[in-house]
C-alpha cells in the first residue's frame, strides 16, 4: 500500500523554526518528484516546495524562498522541509505529494492536480 505520512508540525513563534518530515511506505521516492503544500483555513491548497527525483534540484514558492529549504534522503525514504524565520502567515496544514519524475521541471510542479499521492497533513501553527 503506497502511503505518505508527514510529521513535525507543530506550534512554533514568529521567527522560529519546524522540520517537516514526509515519510513513504510501499514505494520508493527514488522515482517520483515531491511537493510540500499547505493549506489554511478558507485558502486554496498552496505549492510551497518540489524536489526531483535523484534531490539534486529544487522549487520553492516566491513566500517561501530564503527561508524554507527542502532536502531528500533516499536511503531513509522521507523528505523534509526544514522551515525557518517562520511566520504567522505560514499557518497552515502542510502535505506532502508524490508526482511523475518529469513534474520537477514542469511549470505546473506547484499545482496540486499534478500529484498522484497525498498524506494526511500536519498542523504548523505560527503565534505568540
Amino acid at each position: 500500500q503506497l502511503q505518505l505520512v508527514e510529521s513535525g508540525g507543530g506550534l512554533v513563534q514568529p521567527g522560529g523554526s519546524l522540520r517537516l518530515s514526509c515519510a513513504a511506505s510501499g514505494f520508493t521516492l527514488d522515482y517520483y518528484t515531491i511537493g510540500w503544500f499547505r493549506q489554511a483555513p478558507g485558502k486554496e491548497r498552496e505549492g510551497v516546495s518540489s524536489i526531483s527525483s535523484s534531490g539534486g534540484l529544487t522549487n520553492y514558492a516566491d513566500s517561501v524562498k530564503g527561508r524554507f529549504t527542502i532536502s531528500k534522503d533516499n536511503a531513509k525514504n522521507t523528505v523534509y522541509l526544514q522551515m525557518n524565520s517562520l511566520k504567522p502567515e505560514d499557518t497552515a496544514v502542510y502535505y506532502c505529494a508524490a508526482g511523475a519524475p518529469a513534474l520537477y521541471y514542469s511549470s505546473t510542479w506547484s499545482e496540486a492536480y499534478e500529484y498522484d499521492y497525498w498524506g494526511q497533513g500536519t498542523q504548523v501553527t505560527v503565534s505568540s
